[in-house]
């Protein structure tokens, strides 16, 4: 007894069709856009760190347990105002520092790759008789 013929049947397509919590693959087209069509507006956003400081910092006394707390809200806080912008291709990175004066100084850096053409930053700090507020917004460009 021979069979001259196999018959194979699949059912990918029907598991396909039934799983409602497969995602499907958003594919983009390239724009080739090498440059912004807007930029950050850096006076805008110097002014929203001069208000966001001022206001949650301006009566404060420091504390060591609420200024862990206030710098997390203050990020979040000008991360949204800043994105408010609506300035499209721009990733925001914000820092706060929240320090005690007593009398010390301190000093701030950071590195990263920067493509001076397009990439931005703005930076304000803020001062009352016990605390200091030091909050940098760097906006960085991606294609």
């Amino acid at each position: 007894m021979s069979f001259s013929s196999i018959s194979v049947v699949s059912n990918l397509d029907e598991l396909a069709h039934h799983d409602d919590n497969a995602r499907l693959a958003v594919t983009m087209e390239n724009t080739y856009q090498l440059e912004p069509y807007s930029r950050i507006p850096i006076a805008a956003v110097t002014d929203i760190l001069k208000d966001v400081l001022t206001d949650y910092l301006q009566e404060e006394k420091y504390e060591v347990e609420w200024s862990q707390k206030m710098t997390k809200t203050i990020c979040e806080v000008i991360r949204s105002r800043v994105k408010d912008l609506m300035i499209p291709r721009y990733k925001i990175v914000v820092l706060v520092h929240i320090g005690q004066l007593t009398g010390q100084s301190m000093q701030v850096s950071s590195r990263c790759l920067w493509d001076a053409s397009n990439d931005t930053f703005a930076s304000y700090s803020f001062k009352n008789s016990s605390l200091f507020g030091l909050a940098t917004v760097y906006a960085v460009y991606y294609q």
